[in-house]
């Protein structure tokens, strides 16, 4: 029979991060236990199954060979599984509640020195809005622990071991009698790790990890905004005993512009036209990510009108057509005037007035509004 694929067993996405696989394992051993489910045959395979998918997807070096080759990429034999040393529910339980009570039902069988992965690491990248849209290449500076270069990662000096703890006897992890109970938890003298450094290396004092300043490309796709994140798997911080390298997430925040605003894949932004234009019509210089581009202002237009040109906005990243861009005009008022053109405006004034309504509808409209209310309130 066909193993099925690691991922629909445990009901996670391909892109599900470590801590989704561990939620989905201990949701499904719960619920197919053997001991839950004495009824149902099929419940001890479909737990095996499930365990079997979580040793997998949970060990980063055995998810990226699994990812690229299938279930030929994985030894299943190394991971307990069928065909290997066998299968003992008391495993599962034991990675369930390890972390709470120290293993009670896993009875020391996570063997000897903890690997510990590294931690994921979060860097906030801004960016102009050019950047943004059209991507970019941006160069992060961060720091961040990395394996020790003197001792490769071991925290002993040069020409020397690290000596199996006595204390634990190499298993990381110790029991205690509490009650009726057995609890197994961490060495307190090797922290886990079953070894312990009689000679600390200089330069990491025996941690194996030095802090470094690292700098890092990353390329930044068309049409991002903010609040997404980008995903650079294994440059987080180095893992301890061996451990995988932890993840960088990039998060963006895009920075105001001068002239736009975003809203998505829209933008949209405001454009100062002369009196005569908007009385008189004619045609103004519009500025977008391609080039300006001339739209034809009709006769009269009012203060505040949008014009709307289709697919020059952002292309989305996670595809789709382009937004638009909305233009906004807003009737710019004279300053500075001479006193020849204060008087010409007060004769162009006088002219108008002399058939008010017919050139300011707007304005007697408003007029006639404010005196019904005025007058609804005297009554």
């Amino acid at each position: 029979m066909a193993k099925r694929d690691y991922y629909q067993v445990l009901e996670v996405n391909r892109s599900a991060t470590e801590a989704e696989i561990k939620k989905a394992y201990r949701r499904l051993a719960m619920k197919l236990h053997p001991d839950r489910n004495p009824e149902d045959g099929e419940a001890g395979e479909k737990f095996k199954e499930a365990k079997e998918a979580y040793e997998v997807l949970s060990d980063a070096h055995k998810r990226a060979a699994y990812d690229q080759f299938g279930h030929a990429g994985v030894d299943a034999a190394s991971r307990g599984g069928p065909g290997g040393g066998g299968f003992d529910p008391r495993d599962a339980f034991g990675d369930i509640f390890g972390d709470v009570f120290g293993d009670i039902f896993g009875a020391g069988r996570r063997g000897r020195s903890q690997v510990f992965r590294g931690a994921d690491l979060r860097y906030e990248l801004e960016l102009d809005l050019e950047q943004a849209v059209f991507g970019d290449t941006a160069n992060l500076d961060f720091a961040t622990l990395v394996e020790c270069e003197e001792c490769k990662g071991t925290g002993s000096a040069k020409n020397s071991q690290p000596t199996t703890c006595q204390t634990c006897h190499g298993q990381g992890q110790v029991r205690m009698q509490q009650g009726f109970f057995t609890v197994q938890q961490t060495c307190p003298r090797c922290q886990g790790r079953g070894q312990v450094i009689a000679d600390p290396c200089a330069k990491c004092r025996g941690q194996g990890r030095v802090r470094k300043q690292k700098t890092l490309a990353v390329k930044v796709p068309p049409g991002v905004d903010t609040g997404d994140r980008i995903r650079l798997s294994g440059e987080g911080e180095a893992g301890r005993n061996g451990g995988p390298h932890g993840d960088l997430y990039v998060e963006v925040r895009v920075k105001d512009h001068p002239i736009f605003e975003r809203d998505g894949a829209h933008l949209s932004c405001e454009v100062p036209i002369s009196f005569r234009t908007a009385a008189l019509g004619g045609t103004i210089e519009v500025p977008t990510l391609d080039g300006d581009v001339t739209i034809k202002v009709p006769a009269e237009t009012q203060s505040g009108r949008v014009f709307r040109l289709r697919e020059k906005g952002i292309k989305p990243v996670r595809g789709g057509g382009p937004g638009d861009l909305f233009c906004r005009v807003v009737v710019e008022t004279p300053v500075h005037l001479t006193r020849e053109q204060k008087e010409l405006l007060g004769k162009f004034d006088e002219a108008l007035r002399s058939d008010h309504k017919h050139h300011h509808p707007r304005e007697d409209s408003w007029l006639d509004g404010v005196k019904r209310f005025f007058t609804s309130l005297g009554e």
